[in-house]
């Protein structure tokens, strides 16, 4: 072996030697950098709660007892879930960066400045979600529902997972009994509990939590604040002979009332109102059962001494939409966030849709009320924009070339409030039209004894034009609504087609095989059953007024409920003895939808139909009034409400 004599590096070496290292970490660096930003923009993208799609699925699977072979548990990261990763992208493109809206820069501002002028809880609050909102899980403990036992059926990622899954067990957990409107054999679904009930629909999409915050910022908690959730499936009535619903409000807000000695302020959005204390429509529901000696029992002045004032934020009081019962199209009809619509027309048939809304119960409260003396004919109605040839009276439209493929015979027309309420029935189950007979009533009554007589008659407590306000002179009626976004009013339909496949047909020249069998069923509301409609959605027009998007000709309003049915009942309907005899005060607060481009959901200047539930506007209103601030709330109007509400034939 040969050894040689070390040799001293020289200084040159030596600072090649650094350099080469610093570069290498410099470029170590960078990759690290760039692994980093790449990671959190993955988290960004992402769900909280849904990190790695392919272990959630592997979860899913065993969550449903759907055993993998031991064989493939070790191959599953390498299964194609390409379709599923497709899916779910999908999903996420239909609400804008969902999981980044849970924060838009407003959380508790507007708690905070009211209380640096000194102001503090004083009413109790009660909050009442609209229709959709709160969330539903199930407690059926057959075999068949035991995989969901106490999950979420609607609202929340277990949702979305039993949609993607186990799609026709999840539809029939929350389809309702077709002829008692309950739960059918087996399952049992019934709304959430507490204040997270309706605080958001998925994580991240908020509904009720930026109202929450600002109310917790001036002393609001669970001692002085209550959701009151529901199960808005079903009819007003069955609320209360399944889940004693109005029962338990009743004693909640009287609770509040006996331990803070002061009264309840209510809070209530969209059809909540039409529920019980939930919007406007709950106001009258609640109330009256309330007060009814048949029901409630709380006698004539129980509003008078419980309830200081009512808040009716996006308020559906005269109508919403009648398409989603006669067609199962939901888009621009029905009070739900993107999230809910998604999954449901994505997941969904036409045909699937329908059943799930005419088993709804509830959904019907939607119908129109008042017919031509509210909503016009065919040649005028009261928020026409004079100059322009078509009329808002007329609902339901036909373009002349569906008519003209009918031939001359046909009788397809477009048609105005009532006639279009008779023809979507006639294209309805019979279990349906018998649903509407017996739970609501959808006309007009100016005889004031008539009206007194109503207040007992529970078929008329959802529809404002055929009840009285409650005796109550020194409760307070907010109304408060966005107006500023395109609205539908009416629906453009294609030409009709007939299914026999549910339905039987009544026509005059029906012939039976065996006459002494023969059975013609006429339905509760004796309509003949014939045929099916859908929109024409690949019809477009925006040159015409009104315009037409996809089927839809629209109108003004806050992007779900139209300007009359938001406001027509506060400027003017409510303005008069007859509906309002006591003189309830009521103040009419318009916000204009001003939504910041920049900022997921508009920011707090928004005022559309869900959003207005950040709205920096609506949370000063509401904390106003629950801290005893509420005579700063005056009358504020941006659109022609007062103007189209006086043209209606209220007399």
């Amino acid at each position: 072996m040969t050894l040689r004599k070390r040799t001293n590096p020289s200084h040159e070496s030596i600072r090649e030697e650094n350099h080469k290292h610093e570069e290498e970490n410099e470029e170590l660096k960078e990759e690290v950098a760039h692994k980093q930003k790449a990671l959190e923009q993955k988290q960004a993208s992402n769900p909280a709660d849904f990190p790695d799609f392919q272990t959630h699925l592997t979860v899913l699977l065993d969550q449903y007892e759907f055993s993998i072979p031991q064989a493939l548990q070790f191959e599953l990261p390498l299964l194609d879930l390409t379709r599923l990763e497709t899916e779910w992208r999908k999903f996420r493109s239909n609400i804008p960066e969902p999981w980044k809206l849970n924060n838009n820069g407003l959380e508790f501002t507007v708690g905070e400045q009211i209380a640096e002028r000194g102001l503090t809880a004083k009413h109790p609050v009660v909050l009442i979600p609209g229709i959709i909102s709160t969330g539903l899980e199930s407690w059926s403990t057959s075999p068949e529902y035991r995989p969901f036992f106490r999950q979420k059926v609607w609202g929340g990622f277990s949702m979305l997972s039993q949609v993607m899954f186990n799609k026709e067990k999840w539809m029939a957990t929350l389809m309702l009994d077709s002829v008692t409107g309950l739960d059918p054999p087996g399952a049992k679904v019934r709304a959430a509990e507490g204040i997270d009930a309706a605080s958001s629909f998925i994580q991240g999409y908020w509904l009720w939590s930026k109202i929450v915050e600002n109310l917790a910022v001036v002393n609001y908690d669970t001692n002085n604040l209550h959701l009151a959730p529901y199960d808005w499936r079903l009819s007003y009535y069955n609320l209360e002979v399944r889940d004693g619903y109005f029962s338990k409000l009743k004693a909640t807000i009287e609770g509040f009332v006996a331990r803070e000695n002061k009264r309840v302020v209510l809070v209530a959005h969209s059809m909540g109102i039409l529920v019980s204390v939930i919007r406007y429509r709950a106001y009258c529901r609640c109330f009256k059962w309330v007060e009814s000696p048949e029901h409630g029992k709380g006698g004539p002045d129980w509003v008078e001494k419980n309830v200081e004032a009512l808040v009716a934020i996006a308020g559906t009081h005269l109508v919403k939409a009648m398409s989603a019962l006669l067609s199962g199209e939901m888009k621009d009809t029905v009070q739900m966030n993107p999230a809910g619509a998604y999954v449901l027309e994505r997941f969904f048939s036409r045909r699937e849709r329908q059943n799930l809304f005419r088993s709804w119960a509830g959904s019907a409260s939607m119908w129109m009320k008042g017919g031509e003396a509210v909503w016009g004919n065919a040649t005028f109605a009261p928020d026409d924009i004079f100059g322009y040839a078509q009329s808002h009276g007329e609902l339901v439209v036909f373009r002349p070339s569906v008519v003209e493929t009918e031939g001359k015979y046909s009788l397809l027309k477009n048609m105005t409030a009532s006639e279009a309420g008779t023809w979507i029935l006639e294209r309805t189950p019979t279990h349906f039209q018998k649903m509407i007979a017996s739970n609501y009533s959808f006309g007009i009554e100016r005889d004031e004894q008539a009206l007194e007589r109503n207040n007992l008659d529970h078929t008329k407590w959802t529809n404002p034009l055929e009840i009285q306000l409650p005796h109550a002179p020194t409760t307070k009626f907010y109304c408060v609504y966005g107006h500023g976004k395109d609205t539908e009013v009416s629906h453009m339909y294609t030409r009709e087609e007939y299914e026999y496949d549910d339905i039987q047909p009544d026509t005059v020249d029906a012939s039976c095989l065996n006459a002494s069998e023969c059975i013609t069923p006429r339905s509760p509301l004796d309509l003949p059953l014939l045929r099916r409609s859908h929109i024409d959605a690949e019809y477009t027009d925006e040159t015409v007024f009104p315009k037409v998007i996809n089927g839809v000709r629209m109108g003004e309003g806050d992007g779900t409920v139209n300007l009359l049915s938001l406001g027509a009942m506060c400027v003017e309907g409510w303005k008069r003895k007859r509906w309002n005899p006591s003189g309830i005060k009521v103040v009419t607060v318009e916000l204009p939808h001003n939504p910041v481009s920049t900022i997921p959901r508009g920011g707090g200047t928004t005022s559309d139909h869900v959003d207005i539930l950040g709205s920096t506007a609506l949370n000063e209103i509401i904390l106003k009034v629950a801290t005893g601030a509420g005579d700063e709330v005056q009358d504020s109007f941006v659109s022609r409400i007062r103007e189209y509400a006086q043209r209606i034939k209220w007399d």
